[in-house]
């Protein structure tokens, strides 16, 4: 069982020291202990850097968190990393956590559409369809839709400037419908953002650098399903006590080996010194001061954008520009029996357009079967609510929440019997939202922090929100830091 590793329990084994033992490492601060953090400091640590980690809130791991709900381990945030991405399993298995990994015990998702569950089409990339055929099978849009989408083949190339949103491209190219049902439920369910004001460029990334050159998003999504085939394995991955242990055997693995990690260590100035930098924390009555060669800021948008305001005022006024969708998690624990018909897929999707307050059930027995502590004789459900410009949805009690799922799964699953335990967990501010222009915002942010020695940023705010896009741009911070530190040793 993994538990929450306090500031009293990181406290480093030999503090002040580094991998090798080596008292005059350059000292790195990383502020913030999320997934970005956590891997910043340990790329950082493996080349020799003395690091300290400091984490405003009272345990590590950001939006990566497990706790029991009817006896069993289930995560309360991201609960798997994408596998057609190296970085995730990259870290587990330098972690030595590769035979924590688990994989999907089904296959298979639907779209709630047209009044009743439907299969994802076979083939679709990102909802973009790769074969019509499969596309009118699903049922997922009308006869209608399908020959809308066709037109893609045909139809000439779509005007575009340097970014263009998702819905003003792909409904171009496919259709309101085929956007509208398809690919807004699949980004919604990672952004929580509206297809009107996604970039076209940061959220399909391996679309829009095709279109470039290729006018047909189907013909693309071909290349694509073609190459994704060549890739044996399954998509996803998890640990057997959810992602959100992932966080909590790093910290462990981190202090250890000699990195200092704090909880409840809220950075509140950043300044620069004439050897490096100057880290303030606590209150303005009782500050407390430290001095590092380097900063790494692993935190979201807005608290980055707070810490740079006074040394890169270029940088903090973009991402001030960057907002955030809050959401809620509602977990339930069924019996088996509650289910006439046991659930064989993973989940569903809810496009926007139903009208509906879920846009997403994940049935995680189903899917993780693996998971430590399962059982077969409890369905556990997963439920997200909650879309960018739709807080007035969270304001609802956590009462108001659950009743909201009972009553999605009744009309979906028929489930009429009461859940035997839940767990609502919300998620304020979770999930920048990647608008128009995003690619050259951040260009401009890691442009601005260049001009300054010894700083770098990492999060989801810039690459991606997935685990691996957080763990990708973590390394490319600590790279940039060692580079910088090492540049200074005689």
């Amino acid at each position: 069982m993994v538990t929450p590793i306090s500031h009293c329990e990181m406290a480093p084994m030999a503090a002040g020291l580094c991998q090798g033992g080596e008292v005059n490492a350059k000292h790195v601060v990383v502020v913030g202990g999320g997934i970005s953090g956590l891997a910043a400091a340990w790329y950082l640590h493996r080349e020799g850097m003395r690091v300290t980690v400091l984490e405003g809130s009272p345990s590590v791991g950001g939006k990566l968190r497990t706790s029991e709900i009817a006896g069993q381990h289930l995560d309360e945030g991201a609960e798997s990393v994408v596998t057609r991405r190296p970085e995730g399993l990259d870290l587990i298995e330098d972690l030595g956590l590769s035979d924590e990994l688990i994989h999907p015990g089904a296959a298979g998702s639907s779209v709630y559409s047209h009044g009743g569950l439907r299969p994802l089409p076979a083939g679709q990339i990102m909802g973009v369809p790769s074969d019509l055929v499969a596309l009118a099978q699903s049922g997922v849009v009308s006869q209608a839709g399908v020959a809308r989408a066709a037109l893609d083949l045909a139809k000439r190339p779509t005007p575009r400037g340097s970014d263009v949103s998702v819905a003003d491209y792909v409904a171009d190219r496919l259709g309101r419908e085929v956007l509208d049902r398809l690919v807004e439920p699949l980004l919604g369910g990672v952004y929580a953002g509206r297809v009107e004001r996604l970039s076209f460029e940061a959220t399909l990334p391996q679309f829009a650098q095709a279109a470039h050159t290729q006018r047909s998003l189907i013909m693309r999504a071909r290349e694509l399903k073609e190459a994704s085939s060549a890739q044996s394995g399954p998509v996803f991955a998890t640990l057997r006590d959810g992602m959100g242990a992932l966080p909590v055997l790093m910290a462990g693995i981190l202090a250890k080996e000699g990195v200092n990690l704090r909880t409840e260590a809220m950075v509140r100035e950043l300044g620069r010194t004439p050897e490096g930098w100057r880290v303030v924390m606590g209150s303005a009555q009782a500050p407390e001061v430290l001095e590092a060669d380097a900063v790494v800021l692993a935190v979201p948008a807005s608290p980055a954008g707070r810490l740079l305001s006074g040394t890169v005022p270029a940088a903090a006024s973009e991402l001030a520009g960057i907002e955030y969708a809050s959401m809620a998690i509602i977990s339930l624990a069924y019996h088996s029996t509650a289910f006439p018909s046991f659930p064989k897929g993973t989940g569903y999707l809810v496009p926007y357009v139903e009208g509906r307050d879920v846009k997403a059930v994940t049935f995680s027995s189903v899917k993780w079967p693996g998971r430590r502590g399962h059982d077969p004789g409890t369905v556990l459900v997963r439920a997200s609510i909650g879309r960018f410009g739709e807080e007035h949805a969270l304001q609802r009690s956590d009462a108001e929440l659950k009743a909201a799922v009972m009553a999605e799964l009744a009309t979906t699953c028929a489930v009429s019997e009461l859940p035997v335990d839940a767990r609502i967990t919300r998620w304020g501010g979770a999930l920048p939202q990647y608008d128009v222009g995003h690619l050259d915002r951040v260009a401009r942010v890691r442009a601005a922090v260049a001009g300054h020695r010894g700083l770098a940023v990492c999060g989801a705010a810039y690459d991606g929100v997935g685990i691996p896009a957080c763990i990708s741009t973590a390394r490319a911070a600590a790279a940039r830091i060692i580079d910088q530190l090492r540049e200074e040793e005689p």
